[in-house]
C-alpha cells in the first residue's frame, strides 16, 4: 500500500476492481455535459469488504453501472479480476454476483421456488439454493411466498439469488435502503459473513456507521472524484484526540493552542476536544498553569465524522472553484 498526495493507494496484483482515470459524461436535455464521474482510481484487493462511499450523487451507482456493462465509459479502463472490462466482461461474469436494483420475484411463489427456478437457469445444482438460503439466514422462512416477505427478507433473497453462481465477487448498490434497524442488522450480518467466507464484497451505502462494522477497507468519492482511499484502521489513524473537561476551558484552550496543540468545542461547555500525540503533556502545561483537570479522555474519530469531513471540504472547495470560474 503506498501514499500518494495524501490518498493510500493500493499498487498490488491481487485486485479484483481496478479503475484507471475513469471518466463519465452524459448529455443534459438543454444539451449540456454533465460529469458523473471524473478521473476515478478505484482498488479493491481480493478479500474481505470493501466500502465505496460517498453523498447521493457522488457517482457511486454510474460506476457500478460502467465495471457491469450496463453503461458505456465515456474514457479511461476498468479491469475485473485483471481482465479489461467491458470487452473482456463475458469471461468474468460468471464470477459476479450483484444487486443494483429492486430484483424481479415471482410474489406467488415461495423464495425457495424462486431461487431454484433461477438456479436451473444458469445450470447450477440445486444444492446451491441450500446453501445460499442458509448463508442469507433465510432458512426456515424459504418456504414462504416472496409477497410476504419484509423489506430485508426480499434483500436477503436477493443476495442469494447472486450466489446461486458462486461468485467471487459481490457488488451491493445500497443493500439496507429502506430498511428498519432489524432488516439493517440483519443484511449487516450477512455481508459480513460472506466477506469472512472468503467473497469480496463492493459495498456502496450511505449508512456510515453500518459500513465502519463490516468494512475492512474503504474508497471515499465525491463529485465522482477520489476523495480517500485504504483500510478502514488507515483511514481514521490520523489525528489524534482528547476530551478535556476543566472549569476553565477558554483559558485552557488558550494555553494549549499557544503550546501547538489545536482545539475545537467538546460536547458542553466544560469540555473541548485537542489534537495532541501526548496527552501527558497536554496534563504538564495545564498543570503548571494551575488549570486542574476534570477529565482526559481519548476520542476515536469514527468513519461518519470523517466522511462529513472529507466530503465537507470537497464540496467547499468544488464551491470556490465554480465562484473563481464565474467570475473569470
Amino acid at each position: 500500500m503506498s501514499t500518494t498526495n495524501g490518498l493510500a493507494v493500493d499498487t498490488g496484483h491481487d485486485l479484483v476492481i481496478e479503475t484507471t482515470a475513469l471518466r463519465k459524461e452524459f448529455r443534459t436535455r438543454k444539451g449540456q455535459t454533465r460529469v458523473a464521474v471524473q478521473g476515478l482510481d478505484l482498488a479493491v484487493p481480493a478479500g474481505g469488504v470493501h466500502g465505496f462511499l460517498g453523498p447521493n450523487g457522488s457517482g457511486k451507482t454510474t460506476t457500478i453501472r460502467m465495471l457491469l456493462g450496463l453503461a458505456r465509459a465515456t474514457s479511461g479502463t476498468m479491469r475485473l479480476f485483471g481482465r479489461p472490462v467491458p470487452d473482456e466482461l463475458p469471461a468474468v461474469v460468471g464470477r459476479v454476483g450483484a444487486v443494483v436494483e429492486s430484483p424481479k420475484f415471482s410474489p406467488n411463489l415461495t423464495g425457495r421456488q424462486n431461487l431454484l427456478l433461477l438456479s436451473r437457469s444458469i445450470g447450477a445444482p440445486d444444492t446451491r439454493v441450500d446453501e445460499a438460503v442458509e448463508t442469507v439466514g433465510l432458512t426456515g422462512r424459504d418456504g414462504d411466498r416472496f409477497r410476504s416477505y419484509s423489506l430485508g427478507m426480499k434483500q436477503r433473497l436477493a443476495i442469494a439469488a447472486t450466489l446461486l453462481k458462486d461468485p467471487a465477487l459481490l457488488i451491493l448498490d445500497e443493500p439496507t435502503n429502506g430498511l428498519d434497524p432489524a432488516g439493517i442488522r440483519e443484511i449487516r450480518d450477512t455481508i459480513r459473513d460472506l466477506g469472512e467466507r472468503g467473497v469480496t464484497v463492493l459495498l456502496s451505502s450511505h449508512i456510515l456507521a453500518e459500513v465502519q462494522q463490516v468494512c475492512t477497507s474503504a474508497t471515499i468519492i465525491g463529485n465522482g472524484r477520489l476523495l480517500a482511499s485504504g483500510t478502514v484502521a488507515d483511514l481514521l489513524a490520523g489525528g489524534a484526540a482528547y476530551r478535556v473537561d476543566v472549569a476553565a476551558p477558554d483559558a485552557a484552550r488558550r494555553l494549549l493552542e499557544a503550546a501547538g496543540h489545536p482545539t475545537s468545542p467538546g460536547p458542553d461547555e466544560r469540555s473541548f476536544l485537542v489534537e495532541t500525540e501526548e496527552p501527558a503533556e497536554v496534563t504538564r502545561l495545564l498543570g503548571e498553569a494551575g488549570i486542574w483537570l476534570e477529565g482526559l479522555s481519548a476520542q476515536r474519530q469514527d468513519l461518519e465524522s470523517y466522511f462529513l469531513e472529507l466530503t465537507a471540504a470537497d464540496t467547499l472547495g468544488q464551491t470556490g472553484q465554480t465562484s473563481m470560474g464565474g467570475a473569470a
